[in-house]
This record gives structure tokens, C-alpha cells and sequence, in this order.
């Protein structure tokens, strides 16, 4: 993956991880001398499907391959990474273009169906021409999985591994796969949450990765069920609250939704039966 050209002001250094920059800033006093500050990238990628853009989604420059097939899997474009034969990432004046070759099948099916959309940081519904787009038919989960509450606290101090632009800036979100034991597998970040997860979701698929849970560093809308759910997760973790479409949906795709992670702390919304907790020990 190619990093983006710099902006005027910015700062690339050899040592900067990919997805970030540095700007000259000043700080309180307008009479000091500007300095550097690690910022995160933000850039328009565009998903093109068999030569036709599909959607345009700001997002980190990093982890893109992983960001289209998690796009693809989450809103339905494909059912498995087979479906897509290659994924090509090419700069372009403005922006990036992601160039994915789908199956003659799903690319039928992605015409018949297709829209304008265009996406922004933090709106997973900007471009749905009709209110009833936004819901999808999504098979209720199995129930498969389990997870020890106790195994979280791990998994949340390990959260901010994954954040190298978020480390540097304060200013992207994290998705992360724990392992049933709690630690986490692997995980991406990106100024977008949708985004981040997308590209979590990509990421699983490619690793094959089943038994777990998502934990997501912000809140739980409903697209974040939603997503989740399309990608056969069972579990879902997040940091802050949930929305209460998410759990909604949760409630009815069988999905485990848990807000308000902390370590010695959750709160549970749906499904508690996949999850082990203190007081069951008792």
C-alpha cells in the first residue's frame, strides 16, 4: 500500500507509520514558534467494483485490501473473500482508489442493486435514498461462541496496540479481534469507526479467524451490529454505549452486545447467555 502525497504543511518523516504526518502548529502562544504535530491522515478512497464506483469513504490510508473486503462482507457485496479474484490500491490526484475484481456473479448482483452513496467519517448512512434501505435482512446467528467477562480486562489494555496513528495523534478508533482466552489476535484502527471495522472485518476473514469477539474502541450503532452480524460475529464489544437501534438489532440477529467496557465493568444488552460472569461463578 502506498502512503498519500503530503499536504502543504505537513512533515513526512522516514519513521512516520503509515496513515500519519506531521504539520507545523503553534500552541497557546501565538508569539512562539511553530512546531510539529503528529496528525492522522484522512483522504477520499473509493471502492470500485469491476470498474464502477461504488462508494466514496474517508478513511486512514492504511490497511485498504483489508478495508475492501470487510466493506464487501459487511454490506453484502460478496458472501465470502472468494468472491473477489484481486484488489488493486492506486494514488490518484484526489484521492485513492481501491479496484476490486468481483465474480461476474456477485458483480450482477451488486448492478442490480446498486446506488449512489457517498460516506462520511462517523455517517454509515450518508446516500440511502429511502429509509427502507437501511435495514438489511440479516439470518439470525447461532449460538457458538462463548466468552469468560473476566478475559476482557486483557483485551482492553491491549486496545491501544493497534492504535499506531492513534497513538501518535489521538485521533482514530479501534477494531480488535480478542481470542476467547483475551488477548487480542490483531486489529486496525482509522479515523472512521465503520471504517476501522470494515477493515477489522477484512482482516478476519483473511486469517480465518472464528472463535472470539469484536471490541470496538466507540460507541455501538446499529451499522456496527449490523456489520458485525452480516460477518457472522457473534460477540460485540465496545468501549462506549450502544444506541438503542443497535440493540434492537442485536436483539434480533441473536447478536451479544456489551457497552461500556472497562476492565471489572460491562454492561450487557442482549443475549447474555454466551457470556461467563462473576456472579455465575458464585
Amino acid at each position: 500500500m502506498k502512503e498519500t502525497d503530503p499536504q502543504p504543511g505537513d512533515v513526512r518523516e522516514n519513521s512516520a507509520p503509515v496513515g500519519a504526518c506531521q504539520r507545523r502548529v503553534r500552541r497557546q502562544d501565538p508569539l512562539a514558534p511553530a512546531e510539529a504535530d503528529w496528525l492522522a491522515e484522512e483522504v477520499p478512497v473509493a471502492l470500485v467494483y469491476n470498474g464502477i464506483s461504488h462508494v466514496v469513504m474517508m478513511a486512514t490510508p492504511k490497511d485498504l485490501e483489508d478495508f475492501a473486503l470487510g466493506f464487501s462482507l459487511s454490506e453484502g457485496i460478496i458472501q465470502s473473500a472468494q468472491d473477489i479474484y484481486g484488489i488493486d490500491v492506486q494514488p490518484v490526484c484526489n484521492g485513492i482508489e481501491v479496484q476490486i475484481e468481483l465474480s461476474s456473479r456477485r458483480f450482477s448482483g451488486l448492478k442490480a442493486r446498486r446506488r449512489a452513496m457517498e460516506g462520511r467519517t462517523g455517517c454509515g448512512v450518508c446516500g440511502v435514498e429511502q429509509l427502507a434501505e437501511i435495514g438489511k435482512p440479516i439470518a439470525p446467528l447461532p449460538f457458538t461462541q462463548s466468552f469468560d467477562l473476566l478475559q476482557l480486562a486483557e483485551a482492553l489494555q491491549q486496545l491501544k496496540q493497534v492504535q499506531v496513528v492513534g497513538q501518535l495523534t489521538g485521533s482514530t478508533h479501534a477494531a480488535a479481534w480478542v481470542a476467547p482466552q483475551g488477548g487480542l489476535t490483531g486489529g486496525c484502527e482509522d479515523v472512521g469507526r465503520h471504517v476501522a471495522l470494515d477493515k477489522l472485518l477484512g482482516l478476519r476473514a483473511r486469517r480465518k479467524w472464528q472463535q472470539g469477539a469484536v471490541l470496538v474502541s466507540s460507541r455501538a450503532s446499529y451499522e456496527m451490529v449490523q456489520k458485525s452480524a452480516m460477518c457472522g460475529v457473534e460477540i460485540l464489544f465496545a468501549v462506549s454505549a450502544a444506541t438503542s437501534l443497535a440493540i434492537e438489532v442485536a436483539e434480533r440477529c441473536n447478536l451479544t452486545l456489551v457497552g461500556f467496557c472497562r476492565p471489572g465493568r460491562a454492561t450487557i444488552y442482549t443475549h447474555p447467555s454466551r457470556l461467563q460472569r462473576p456472579a455465575d461463578r458464585a
